[in-house]
């Protein structure tokens, strides 16, 4: 069952129900780290206006990522503190956060408030684990193809064998980031088996460029629980408006220089420097690439880069940016990187079909967004042509990541509108028209 625990270390009895517990669950154990998860539940007859969780970790066992709470360290002991907005737990509720820790340990000598945990219960015997949410070791995308790599046209795994990734991206973090949780990546990762996430970080529409920190801090989360599950995460640089990448460059270079020298030792992210540059020659869009790519290898050298292509990354076809001969003859000098493709089928025929066809036999092409709607992300959807290029795609290993893995109130979003406020993401009575299209057609992998 998507999201039940692993293990639970502390317990409360009857007679500890009549104060604060915080209680710790793993929801996930891949060896090398784990997902872990606090509850913290008022058992008590008065309302808490704050909270704050210490305990600690074994040498070797480290926390990465978090969220809902803020953490301080000092050495191996960690406290976590509530957020502005979940701090006050009234009697009987309960709030929750969660980290990954790197290492095999696990949390001891937790305390809530100042006392134990468990509420001096006296220690009880956990009872046996349910399964686990994640897949057995070796079955992940990941663990089956590991680093991946640019072998001529096609994605290679690590045995240089060309693949075909295919996925979901996420809408903006600043509107639908409570439809990327734990739950809905265990769903996407167990029941629609995807290879890989697109994390779409947007830079101005209300994105990376009013809070640098805290977006940061989300791709940071969301590129570990990508990993927590064994599939690929695409950085996507969500920029759009204004279409330059130019304009962002030094926010570019500042952000893929942290994602890249945290996460370096990964064998599963991707960077998409530029989401769809539009109104500019290949020459601006290149200038842009050679000054971010060095940032990038400079802490990640063996990643695969993806650049985004003129025209809303049509590789020129929807406008005068200058179409594939143009990029042919002045490719990025950079080794493992491909060229971005999108298109969305209700509005897309056969000229953006057959620039496709043709850029996939003479460059490195992946489609990092697609939709079966128009261009808007709404409207008809059109499945008849988006399984054209499905099996376009099939036929030549192209990989794809669909738009959107959201509840949003537009045909291309998969999940009917207050899904993600639910909380409820397992089946398909939820999904859209759309939503179902692609969930049938993702569930049959590639042949690893």
């Amino acid at each position: 069952m998507a999201g039940a625990p692993l293990a639970v270390t502390a317990t409360a009895t009857a007679t500890a129900a009549a104060t604060p517990t915080a209680t710790f669950v793993k929801i996930s154990d891949w060896g090398s780290g784990w997902e872990g998860r606090y509850t913290i539940t008022n058992g008590g007859s008065s309302t808490l206006n704050s909270w704050r969780v210490e305990f600690d970790l074994a040498p070797g066992t480290t926390v990465g990522s978090y969220w809902d709470a803020l953490m301080t360290s000092d050495g191996q002991h960690y406290s976590f503190t509530n957020r502005s907005w979940n701090g006050t737990i009234t009697p009987g509720a309960s709030v929750t956060f969660g980290f990954i820790g790197n290492g095999s340990g696990s949390p001891s000598g937790c305390r809530l408030n100042g006392q134990p945990c468990d509420a001096t219960a006296p220690p009880t015997t956990s009872p046996p684990p349910p399964p686990p949410t994640t897949a057995p070791p070796g079955s992940t995308p990941v663990a089956a193809n590991g680093q991946l790599r640019v072998c001529g046209r096609q994605l290679c795994n690590r045995n240089g064998k060309p693949i075909q990734l295919r996925g979901m991206s996420t809408h903006g973090l600043q509107w639908y980031a409570n439809c990327v949780t734990p739950a809905s990546l265990d769903v996407l990762a167990q029941e629609w088996r995807a290879d890989v996430l697109r994390i779409s970080m947007y830079v101005q529409e209300g994105g990376y460029e009013t809070d640098p920190r805290r977006f940061t801090d989300l791709v940071h989360r969301y590129i570990d629980l990508a990993t927590a599950r064994g599939l690929y995460a695409i950085v996507d640089w969500h920029m759009l408006t204004p279409g330059d990448p130019n304009y962002n460059l030094s926010r570019a270079r500042t952000f893929f220089a942290e994602i890249a020298d945290r996460h370096r030792d990964k064998t599963n992210v991707l960077y998409e420097i530029a989401n769809e540059p539009n109104g500019v020659s290949w020459g601006a869009v290149k200038s842009y690439a050679d000054q971010v790519i060095p940032v990038i290898r400079q802490r990640d050298p063996k990643a695969v880069v993806l650049v985004g292509t003129p025209d809303w990354s049509s590789l020129g076809v929807s406008g005068t940016g200058g179409g594939v001969d143009t990029i042919a003859a002045n490719p990025v000098a950079a080794d493992n990187l491909m060229y971005v493709f999108h298109f969305y089928a209700a509005s897309h025929g056969d000229s953006y079909y057959n620039a496709l066809a043709s850029a996939a036999d003479r460059l490195p092409v992946f489609v990092t967004e697609f939709g079966t709607q128009e261009a808007s992300g709404d409207g008809p959807n059109n499945f008849t042509m988006a399984q054209r290029y499905l099996d376009l795609m099939a036929s030549k290993k192209i990989s794809w990541v669909n738009w959107n893995y959201s509840d949003d109130f537009r045909s291309g979003a998969v999940f009917t509108t207050g899904t993600c406020a639910g909380g409820q993401f397992s089946g398909t009575g939820q999904l859209k028209p759309a939503g179902r299209w692609v969930h049938d057609r993702m569930r049959t992998a590639d042949d690893f």
